[in-house]
């Protein structure tokens, strides 16, 4: 009855618009009083501090700052002309580059936001001028951009790790082949789209031009070599590989000379809103974390399921079809600290791989992000385009549909994401 009347404060909460972090927090202050009384809560304040300052946590801050140094430095423009006089020439070309400066970019920031407020703002304008429907542009933005939490470094799957006491580097490794499938097939939907409305092609391939720019963008070029080669080589930890990234974009947005200071002010401002708002998650979780685990919810969860099938396929799809409806609601941070230390008992009564079920969770967030009515990293590209939400969500529906083809095929062929993990780690 405590934990009904928990969960409807905190539903009730949020629906009056209420921050989840602050709905979290007194939902299960309210538990902890109900069930131990007043007692409970002189550690409340320590327990917050704590849950919210472990090392690993860290690295979020570090790679949203890395993201930020790199647009101001004009590291993002480079790789863009790079991208662009590599694939420019297919049609649709400018789609495609898009897509592939997104994957790029993502292999730094770690964040969807972070990558759709920074490369949309260069990227829309200039596919709207060539011919781009503006719903096309934000949907191309918009989706390609979720790689970012798929590619590693990814800070949703930070936050994973952090609530399910698993491995972030074996998690960041699992990530990289579903997300080359994902922007592969973006890529595919893109030229058929192009195809379909003739889309301009940028211009003729030329090799001089491709080597030039190349040339210019090779600064930029150490900086997923530091970060992923660090972690992927046993050298750094993933929290350590954040602050290098953040001192080589400051390496090499020094060597270009291009630093925007009022640009970095906002975009460092920005990343410490953003990165404030994920740590009173953090912090509230812990709460509802213990207050939940006192009252044994997650075991009774895992029972319930158990004693419904142990065939671990199925309780997978159980828990797809779970996480796909709570990211229409909960943006990707709130999901994970609210949700994952609920079904982790379950997930190792089952013998799931933890590091499976996390790509498994981060895609489906990946498509939460797309799908309204909270929808994040859609809404934004849709601001940045000044398109309406539901003309880009039709257009968006195709590649929506590939991150979905990405999950059924990572959810039930686990050696497509597991490979590289076995080859490395096991």
């Amino acid at each position: 009855m405590t934990v009904l009347l928990c969960f409807v404060i905190l539903l009730v909460l949020i629906c009056i618009n209420v921050p989840i972090a602050v709905a979290l927090a007194v939902a299960a202050i309210v538990g902890l009083l109900a069930t131990e009384g007043t007692g409970s809560l002189v550690t409340v304040a320590l327990d917050m501090y704590d849950g919210s300052t472990k090392f690993s946590l860290i690295a979020i801050p570090m790679f949203v700052l890395a993201g930020a140094l790199m647009n101001a430095g004009g590291i993002t423009d480079r790789l863009i002309n790079f991208v662009s006089a590599l694939i420019g020439f297919v049609r649709g070309g400018l789609a495609m580059v898009n897509i592939g400066v997104s994957l790029f970019f993502a292999e730094i920031s770690g964040s969807a936001v972070a990558d759709v407020a920074a490369l949309g703002s260069i990227l829309i304008p200039q596919m709207k001028k060539r011919g781009y429907s503006a719903p096309f542009a934000a949907a191309v933005t918009s989706s390609s951009a979720s790689l970012a939490i798929i590619i590693p470094p990814s800070i949703p799957m930070i936050l994973y790790a952090t609530s399910a006491n698993t491995s972030i580097e074996q998690l960041f490794v699992a990530g990289v082949v579903p997300g080359l499938l994902g922007a592969a097939g973006m890529m595919v939907v893109a030229y058929m789209f192009a195809v379909k409305y003739n889309l301009p092609v940028e211009e003729a391939f030329n090799t001089k031009r491709v080597f030039d720019t190349f040339m210019d963008a090779l600064p930029a070029f150490t900086l997923p070599v530091i970060i992923l080669g660090g972690i992927f080589g046993g050298w750094v930890t993933a929290t350590e590989a954040a602050g290098l990234a953040v001192i080589a974009a400051l390496v090499v947005g020094a060597w270009y000379r291009e630093f925007n200071i009022r640009h970095l002010r906002r975009a460092m401002l920005d990343g410490g809103m953003q990165t404030a708002v994920v740590m009173l998650l953090v912090a509230a979780s812990v709460l509802m974390g213990g207050f939940l685990t006192r009252a044994q919810v997650p075991q009774q969860l895992a029972q319930s399921i158990l004693d419904f099938t142990s065939n671990k396929y199925v309780i997978l799809a159980i828990l797809n079809v779970f996480f796909l409806i709570i990211g229409f609601f909960l943006h990707s941070a709130a999901a994970i600290i609210l949700v994952i230390p609920i079904v982790i008992p379950l997930i190792t009564a089952a013998e799931i791989d933890p590091v499976h079920f996390g790509l498994v969770v981060t895609l489906n967030l990946a498509i939460g992000q797309q799908t309204p009515p909270v929808a994040s990293v859609l809404i934004t590209a849709c601001a940045v385009a000044r398109a309406n939400i539901w003309e880009v969500s039709k257009v968006n529906i195709y590649f929506v549909g590939v991150l979905f083809a990405v999950l059924m095929l990572c959810t039930y062929v686990p050696a497509v994401p597991m490979f590289l993990v076995e080859y490395f780690y096991r």
